[in-house]
């Protein structure tokens, strides 16, 4: 929990939006947990990702690889048990990756 608690605060020290959490462990084993946030635009989703790899690696967590910076309207950041998800406001609703995972716990940190 305390990596997610991080997660969370790092996303909100850089205005990301509307931040989710999903508890994923008993429907995939991908990862133990989705966290969903929105950026303003491709470049402040980009910003998220950076300054997201760059603090939790200073915390010593490992980031297992990033994709999708080179556009950034959906970025995603696999830190193994949690993957964090940075949309744009139009991806998010386009892809509804909440509605797909609907039988998904939200967890409150």
């Amino acid at each position: 929990m305390e990596k997610l608690k991080l997660v969370k605060k790092l996303l909100e020290d850089k205005k990301a939006q509307d931040i989710v959490i999903l508890d994923v462990s008993k429907l995939t084993n991908i990862a133990d947990f989705f966290v969903i946030a929105s950026s303003n635009s491709s470049v402040h989703g980009r910003a998220l990702a950076d300054y997201l790899v760059e603090e939790l690696e200073k915390a010593g967590y490992s980031v297992d690889h990033v994709e999708g910076m080179e556009l950034g309207n959906w970025i995603l950041v696999d830190l193994m048990d949690v993957v964090v998800h940075i949309f744009t406001p139009e991806y998010r609703e386009r892809y509804g990756i909440e509605w797909i995972w609907t039988e998904a716990e939200r967890v409150e940190v």
